[in-house]
């Protein structure tokens, strides 16, 4: 599970998903047959990035198993793979369902106490990478929700 919280930790790797996920749900829409591709150079287009960046960022995605890539001659099409993202989801809902405000508060100082130097630093960069994550993949729902929800009144 730590390699898909550092594989989507990277604000790239993010951008690239969303996209991915925009055009999945723009081609549910229309009922096409692009099953939500997008090329490398519409994602290099869209992004405003160097292709040799887009193509890095794809293969970590791809070796995460987050994208999926189909080649035709030249030419690579990338769409979400949704399966490790449920994972992800599926880590989450427990925290999502959490009642905090009902835990004991403690003060920084008890809090501090019980965490070694170590610990602490780790326990940040973890929660840092967390709330970024969730920050994030709120908000890919909530554009895939409204633009759903404005289409069909």
């Amino acid at each position: 599970m730590a390699d898909i919280f550092d594989v989507v930790a990277d604000s790239t790797r993010r951008d690239i998903l969303r996209i991915l996920l925009e055009r999945y749900n723009v081609s549910n829409e229309s009922r096409g047959e692009s099953r939500g591709e997008l090329s490398v150079s519409d994602i290099v287009t869209r992004l405003g990035l160097s292709q040799p960046t887009v193509s890095k960022h794809l293969k970590v995605l791809r070796e995460a198993t987050l994208v999926v890539v189909r080649e035709e001659g030249q030419h690579r099409f990338y769409h979400l793979n949704y399966a490790p993202l449920e994972q992800i989801e599926d880590w989450l809902i427990p925290f999502l369902s959490v009642d905090f405000d009902a835990t004991p508060d403690l003060t920084t100082e008890e809090v501090e106490a019980g965490l070694r130097d170590e610990q602490r630093a780790f326990a940040s960069a973890i929660g840092k990478a967390f709330a970024d994550t969730s920050f994030q993949m709120s908000h890919a729902v909530k554009d895939a929700t409204t633009k759903k929800w404005r289409k069909n009144p």
